[in-house]
């Protein structure tokens, strides 16, 4: 199986400007990110995809490869799609988030031993929650599945509908995505719903649409940075 990683990468982020290129204890995010992905046995190549020369270039500097994008793409799926779609050869594309920096190349593999299963069209990660202000928070997504480790929903707000702690285990989703070739160009062209606009995830819009995304689960924690804020929980990390 022949698997591209892609690193949707752009500057213009609304809730932090310029986040790939911020600073982290010597190295910035996206060569963290890059680095991290790099070590995962199962990628046959790994590639930024930026719409913004000054992110191209700063890849480039530190022996990574990237490609320039249109910058009219709505999400890092569509930008992957841009990728993907010059690579005829590959059977599985996996999109690697670019606010990741502690990405953990296990992850990646945990994600990818998905695809064993010749049914898998789409795939994500989950983890179980363990801090309960993870439900409140709307930057962190959380997530229920059925018997079978398909998604049902993903939502900001908790789900299900119960307190914490309980005899119920809460999951969260990291953002890590996988698909078969064929299967990222079709969701590309799917029209939005009600559903994707009203959480902004647009993960719901493939459930609508009727894709099954099977989840794997995960016990490595890696902490995101969605806004300033964050910055600090990683720094602590490293």
């Amino acid at each position: 199986m022949k698997v591209l990683g892609i690193i949707p990468a752009r500057y213009a982020s609304s809730r932090f400007p310029g986040k790939p290129l911020i600073d982290l204890k010597g190295k910035s995010m996206i060569q963290r990110v890059y680095e991290g992905a790099k070590q995962c046995p199962e990628l046959t190549d790994l590639i930024v995809a930026t719409d913004d020369k000054r992110i191209f270039e700063h890849v480039l500097s530190f022996g990574g490869k990237a490609q320039m994008t249109h910058v009219s793409h709505n999400s890092g799926t569509e930008r992957c799609q841009e990728v993907a779609s010059k690579f005829e050869e590959m059977d599985v594309i996996i999109n690697i988030q670019g606010d990741e920096p502690l990405v953990d190349h296990r992850q990646l593999s945990e994600l990818l031993a998905l695809f064993r299963n010749p049914l898998t069209a789409l795939g994500t990660l989950i983890i179980p929650v363990n801090d309960p202000m993870d439900l409140s928070n709307p930057n962190r997504i959380k997530v229920v599945t059925n018997k079978n480790g398909e998604a049902l929903c993903f939502s900001r707000n908790p789900i299900p509908a119960a307190t914490y702690p309980s005899d119920i285990v809460f999951y969260r989703h990291i953002g890590l995505y996988a698909y078969r070739k064929k299967t990222l160009a079709e969701i590309c062209q799917l029209p939005m719903c009600e559903w994707e606009k009203s959480e902004s995830l647009e993960q719901l819009r493939w459930l609508f649409h009727g894709y099954r995304i099977h989840t794997a689960l995960t016990l490595l924690e890696t902490p995101n940075i969605d806004c300033p804020e964050d910055v600090e929980k990683v720094l602590q990390r490293l």
